[in-house]
């Protein structure tokens, strides 16, 4: 199947919210990152999210080149390529970009996707994420406004963040402290400020205590009752059925959470779970495998001539791949996602 249309994403994440899953949203640097992944959705006949950082996007684009648009819309330009013999429907979505970086980023791939929907065209991605989480609430939110009728117009999704995420991601670095609590005020402003789907759809990144990175299970001190506390003030605000969930939440800095944690989180509306740490892991770990199980191969030792089959880099990048998407396939269980594609 093709690159979601806007239609097959809405009805993707409208599908995942009202039978209680979420989607996989896998972090992708590469042509191989990005086989891995869709083989990994169409493994677990699950739809899924692949998504590019800052980072991603501008190792995407080379060494020569560097610059974090060309990267995003080569690798996005791959997927739809590669998605299209697939039989599961890929959502492409671009992860954390903070403030300094929405010129060099968001907002020109933003721009490109308007041009395509006013041509008659889909947009190339279907969703892009503004990460206002190191600016102040107010201004937060006013930047959000801004992109979200720029999004709305591109007939795309905004995913905003409100609380902060520990750890480190993309050389971004957050303190591990009460912030990574969003409090029941920040989603009252949330709701004054973006409405709640009327001013154009958006995903809210709500912060529970989640923390970038590898933790062990338990390391990670989760209370996904915040998002309940959100669910509960918007209802209140909008004087909505106490069983409408009316935001769509993000789960973001998931590695090392317990299984339970991710079902709770599911349950009070988490329909998207970004995962990066531990596919990265899945990717290098038999690459380290093949380096150390044949060294006297991959290098020339003492005047010898090594082994060209296996320092052909393809020799370790398939094992590499398919380590990556059997993690995804394991996502897609923790998730739910799996065997409940919208093609089917």
């Amino acid at each position: 199947m093709p690159i979601a249309t806007p239609e097959k994403y809405a009805e993707m994440l409208a599908k995942a919210k009202k039978e209680g899953y979420a989607f996989p949203a896998i972090n992708c640097t590469s042509s191989e990152t990005i086989n891995a992944a869709i083989k990994g959705f169409a493994d677990a006949g699950s739809d899924g999210i692949i998504q590019f950082s800052t980072g991603g996007a501008e190792f995407g684009s080379g060494l020569g080149i560097k610059d974090m648009v060309t990267g995003a819309v080569a690798l996005a330009e791959f997927a739809h390529v590669v998605a299209d013999k697939y039989d599961v429907t890929i959502a492409l979505h671009t992860d954390h970009c903070p403030k300094d970086k929405l010129d060099g980023f968001v907002r020109p791939l933003i721009e490109i996707s308007r041009e395509r929907v006013a041509n008659g065209q889909n947009p190339l991605f279907q969703s892009h994420m503004w990460d206002g989480s190191a600016v102040p609430i107010d201004e937060n939110l006013e930047i959000a406004k801004e992109l979200l009728a720029a999004a709305k117009a591109a007939n795309i999704i905004l995913e905003v963040e409100i609380g902060v995420v520990g750890g480190e991601e993309d050389g971004v670095e957050n303190e591990i402290n009460e912030k990574l609590y969003t409090s029941v005020e920040d989603f009252e402003k949330t709701v004054d400020a973006l409405g709640t789907g009327e001013n154009g759809h958006y995903l809210l990144a709500a912060t529970f205590g989640n923390v970038h990175g590898v933790y062990k299970p338990g390391g990670v001190k989760l209370r996904p009752s915040v998002l309940k506390d959100g669910q509960n003030a918007a209802i209140a605000k909008l004087g909505l059925d106490a069983a409408a969930q009316p935001f769509d939440f993000v789960f973001h800095g998931g590695s090392g959470s317990l299984k339970s944690e991710i079902e709770e989180a599911v349950s009070y509306g988490v329909i998207k779970m970004n995962v990066d740490t531990d596919t990265q892991y899945a990717f290098t770990r038999p690459v380290a495998g093949h380096m150390l199980g044949n060294y006297d191969g991959v290098l020339k030792i003492d005047g010898e001539v090594g082994n060209k089959k296996v320092y052909d880099p393809r020799s370790y990048l398939k094992k590499a791949e398919a380590s990556m998407t059997e993690r995804v396939v394991e996502a897609c269980t923790d998730l739910g996602s799996s065997n409940k594609t919208i093609g089917r």
